[in-house]
């Protein structure tokens, strides 16, 4: 495989121009599916994590139990109810989410979801409906362990964004050489694959990005959250789909150190992350 590594400039050379007569249509219309009673925090950092990477549009769906709690704490995204059976997304809300579908640049579903029968139908009906990108984060990887051929299917990228154990969950291997695990489970399983974790790497199969930014004060809940928008914000503004997870990782990656050094590993937050993205972005 081709081993790459990104820094500062050529994350910046990647990024899409803005053009000045650009109005919120060309940056990316998202279609988020994120949350589930007692993680609603979840749905919020992603859909923040999709903005502030320039993200035009963000439509944030959530189960209807749970939408009145992000409706107050986001203004930016357009926060939607879809049905939902004991705090989770009920396999109904595939109605809604096929209609918007049809009108969306790039999807993200799993952060904070659950895991229940309605969820991993939910997941499914997008993989196969999806005519865009897909990021699948967090649950939305693990309801499908048994049901990987959905990805083989598909005709459109797929970005999976797995820590270690879900990696394994999803039947991955970590061999003595990460990056070729990656790309071989890449291959394997038609996706790109953001295996996280230290030395997160970013793969198609062919091609593989090693990332040199980040800090073990970045290890709280939340921060795969942020990184999940981040990927779906980029994907949105028309970045290649390796080009989106590679340069999300880097720029999630040094907003964290940014923060380790300026609030220390201990105290800082994923929203911290949120605040320190625009210095990256300049």
């Amino acid at each position: 495989m081709d081993r790459k590594l990104l820094d500062h400039q050529s994350v910046l050379d990647l990024l899409p121009e803005r053009k000045a007569t650009g109005h919120k249509g060309d940056f990316g219309r998202l279609l988020l599916l994120c949350g589930s009673r007692g993680f609603t925090g979840a749905a919020y950092l992603a859909a923040m994590g999709a903005l502030r990477c320039g993200a035009g549009l963000v439509y944030l769906g959530v189960p209807e139990s749970i939408y009145a709690i992000e409706a107050v704490k986001l203004h930016e995204p357009v926060v939607f109810p879809l049905p939902d059976q004991g705090g989770m997304l009920d396999a109904s809300a595939a109605v809604e989410i096929s209609r918007r579908l049809e009108r969306t640049d790039a999807v993200l579903i799993g952060c904070g979801l659950g895991q229940s029968d309605g969820v991993r139908s939910v997941v499914q009906t997008v993989l196969k409906q999806a005519k865009c990108p897909v990021v699948l984060d967090a649950d939305g990887i693990n309801v499908l362990s048994a049901h990987k051929d959905v990805l083989r299917g598909r005709q459109y990228p797929t970005i999976l964004t797995p820590h270690e154990g879900e990696f394994v969950r999803f039947g991955g291997r970590i061999g003595k050489d990460r990056p070729s695990s990656a790309g071989l489970y890449a291959r394997q399983w038609n996706c790109i694959l953001v295996l996280k974790g230290h030395d997160t790497c970013v793969t198609d199969g062919h091609t593989v990005y090693r990332n040199t930014t980040g800090n073990p004060g970045m290890a709280t809940g939340g921060s795969g959250d942020v990184l999940a928008g981040m990927i779906v914000g980029l994907l949105g503004q028309g970045l290649k789909p390796l080009d989106a997870a590679a340069c999300g990782v880097w720029l999630h990656g040094a907003a964290g150190d940014l923060c380790a050094r300026e609030l220390g590993q201990y105290a800082m937050l994923p929203t911290d992350m949120l605040s320190r993205l625009p210095r990256l972005l300049k």
